[in-house]
């Protein structure tokens, strides 16, 4: 008499392995802080301050860095704070580059919302003098603040 096999037991199938997702973090909510802080002004920095004439910032400003330059500084600034109203102001930009250090910026601080400048016109300006833009801020009411540096791989 032939013997039968026996089948081998059924195994359950391979469970793959699902790598798990990590959550994404929330973003970054930064309403709740002060102008001075959304700009990145750190005590003990050179700082110029180039036709901007909102008291309040001038105010937090020199709060926290109690001398600094009004006008365009004489030693490179770490950061440089710039009154552009309309694109007439833009040439101005390729002065005010060689004055900043090399991970330092320059704040193009300009009208919201006009049809005379945009922010096209201001980025276009700096990529045209070797800057790039790297961060947008609330500066005010009528006014937004966009922040211009030296690209990484030139520093």
């Amino acid at each position: 008499m032939a013997t039968k096999k026996r089948a081998a037991p059924a195994k359950s199938p391979r469970s793959k392995s699902v790598p798990l997702v990590k959550a994404r973090e929330p973003e970054r909510d930064y309403s709740h802080r002060a102008l001075i802080d959304k700009l990145g002004v750190k005590a003990g920095q050179t700082i110029a301050v180039v036709g901007v004439d909102d008291a309040a910032f001038l105010d937090e400003l020199a709060a926290r860095v109690p001398s600094f330059y009004t006008g365009i500084p004489q030693d490179p600034a770490d950061l440089i704070f710039y009154a552009v109203e309309d694109r007439s102001d833009l040439p101005e930009l390729k002065p005010l580059a060689a004055r900043i250090t090399k991970t330092g910026a320059i704040w193009a601080v300009y009208p919201k919302g006009q049809g005379h400048i945009r922010e096209t016109d201001v980025i276009n300006a700096a990529k045209a003098v070797g800057l790039v833009d790297n961060k947008v801020c609330k500066f005010s009411e009528t006014h937004t603040a966009l922040r211009l540096c030296i690209p990484v791989a030139k520093r």
